[in-house]
């Protein structure tokens, strides 16, 4: 052998040692139970047993940095600083066995290889039995264009396009993509989808600075009331096309609210609200507290001590929905409402939010309000209506809530 094919066979080897992976490269997911609950912790190890960072995807939290103290064969010891945490392991077979310990608290934890398979029955696959068409449209004011998917139902017929239904949705608080994807689930995708095989058309969006959508620079001081500058933005869109006859809002949450404030304009033809808000702001969110409280043994807050507390993490949405009263947008909205919440919702309370919404409500034969039993703030059939039980669930939302939104619509 030459030195040249020595010295090639030598790099070889040399790389192949490089490349192969440690034995606890990639990702380890487990179940920590917690009292009654528990959550997923997903830790994802690389660079040869050097690097990692922890997932809660039960909580929407990813990526967050953990310290490999040691790594070893078949043992592992990291810290997660940003949450005051540690877990130690030992590989036996194909399971880390371990414990998880934070704030003086020591918890089993048992991590196999790999990441939870998740089932969504509900999300459909291509190819969709419809046409579905990517578009923009533009909020001239603030300067931002909007990207979406705008869906067709089945069977849609462009002669007769004055005579279908279209809904414009519009998702709740925090920056979500068209699909309003949250804790792996797609509840915009779904209703889309379902509203298209009972012959209603609906525009989805891209929130503004997410997705396909611009305006990042602008996403930082913006509000609600920029939010639904967004929205009546869509419904212009739609009213543009010529395609459609009433146009509708469907809204989620913060996305709720924002369709009163398009009916309160005179904007949208019928609402369709999921989960709104009836009380201001600064009592939704100190009720939201007290419940966490609750749960813990600890005395409730007031709503002028929960503003004291949450006064040192000030932002201009927080401050604006603080103060925001949606008392006179669900007053002037005129329009037939259609206003949904589930028994079991803990960021909206149905006991608390539905009574006062339904007060104020104009008079109309054509309004529907109503309670599910057993659904929480995604309108999932639930146990305890925890914000870490979304992603465990395998329902996306419910069929009655998607059948009883087609009947309402259609009987308009």
């Amino acid at each position: 052998m030459n030195k040249i094919s020595i010295f090639l066979l030598a790099m070889a080897c040399a790389f192949g040692v490089m490349a192969s992976a440690h034995p606890l490269d990639g990702s380890w997911s487990g179940k920590l139970s917690v009292g009654p609950q528990s959550l997923t912790l997903v830790f994802n190890v690389s660079d040869n047993g050097t690097r990692c960072t922890m997932d809660s995807p039960d909580q929407g939290a990813k990526g967050i940095e953990a310290q490999v103290i040691y790594c070893g064969e078949d043992s592992i010891d990291l810290k997660v600083m940003a949450i005051g945490a540690s877990f130690s392991g030992k590989l036996r077979g194909d399971t880390l066995y371990g414990t998880f310990s934070q704030r003086r608290h020591i918890f089993p934890l048992k991590l196999t290889r790999g990441e939870q398979t998740l089932l969504r029955p509900q999300e459909p696959a291509k190819p969709y039995p419809y046409r579905c068409e990517d578009v923009t449209f533009a909020n001239t004011a603030d300067g931002i264009t909007l990207a979406g998917t705008l869906t067709y139902p089945i069977g849609y017929d462009p002669s007769a396009a004055g005579t279908t239904p279209v809904v414009l949705m519009v998702s709740g608080s925090g920056l979500q993509n068209r699909d309003e994807e949250i804790m792996d689930h797609k509840p915009f995708l779904v209703i889309a989808d379902y509203l298209a095989r009972h012959g209603i058309a609906s525009l989805r969006f891209d929130d503004r600075g997410y997705g396909s959508s611009t305006g990042a620079d602008k996403v930082k001081d913006a509000t609600t009331a920029d939010f639904a500058r967004d929205a009546e933005a869509g419904i212009t869109y739609l009213r543009g096309l010529d395609r459609f006859g009433k146009v509708g809002v469907i809204g989620h949450s913060e996305g709720a609210n924002i369709a009163f404030i398009l009916g309160a304009h005179a904007e949208a033809d019928f609402v369709v609200s999921l989960a709104a808000m009836g009380v201001k702001g600064d009592s939704l969110l100190t009720t939201q507290i007290n419940r966490q409280l609750a749960m813990v043994g600890q005395a409730p807050l007031t709503t002028a001590q929960y503003r004291l507390n949450i006064k040192q993490h000030s932002t201009p949405w927080l401050d604006y929905f603080m103060d925001y009263d949606p008392a006179n947008d669900i007053c002037n909205t005129l329009c037939p409402v259609m206003a949904l919440n589930g028994s079991l919702d803990t960021q909206v309370m149905a006991a608390v939010n539905l009574p006062a919404l339904q007060a104020r409500l104009a008079d109309n034969p054509k309004n529907l309000v109503k309670e599910y039993p057993g659904l929480n703030h995604l309108f999932q059939h639930c146990q305890t209506g925890d914000v870490t039980e979304y992603r465990q669930i395998e329902e996306t939302i419910s069929p009655e809530v998607l059948a009883d939104i087609v009947t309402w619509i259609t009987s308009l």
